[in-house]
């Protein structure tokens, strides 16, 4: 089996509704997200998954964050868009593209800043 890691950045901006604190007010970040997927072979070449179609997929799947009010997005129409929701959304967005033929998205991570970050898989 192998293992696969590609990280992206994107800019956006949420705040979060019934948190105690300064969070519940506006603000941005500059967010990193991390995708982790295995594979269960190489190609011909030796490449388990080709990292410039990794990237633009996930590229993709960030461009509607990108410079965004997330609240404002159909996904967190039920949630705040947290850390953690943003991992389970970007992970089930990028299963659905990416999965198959013995490649599968295995863990997404978001950090909001350096040094914390949420994951998520199944």
């Amino acid at each position: 089996m192998y293992e696969i890691e590609i990280s992206r950045h994107f800019s956006g901006a949420h705040r979060l509704e019934g948190y105690p604190g300064d969070c519940r007010k506006l603000h941005g970040h500059n967010w990193l997200v991390t995708v982790r997927l295995t594979a269960e072979k190489l190609d011909e070449v030796g490449i388990a998954v080709d990292f410039k179609i990794l990237k633009r997929e996930l590229d993709d799947c960030l461009d509607c964050f990108d410079h965004a009010y997330l609240n404002e997005l159909d996904f967190f129409a039920d949630c705040n868009p947290t850390s953690e929701n943003l991992a389970r959304v970007i992970y089930r967005e990028l299963g659905r593209r990416l999965n198959g033929d013995g490649v599968r998205v295995v863990k997404v991570s978001v950090a909001e800043s350096p040094g914390s970050c949420a994951s998520y898989y199944e």
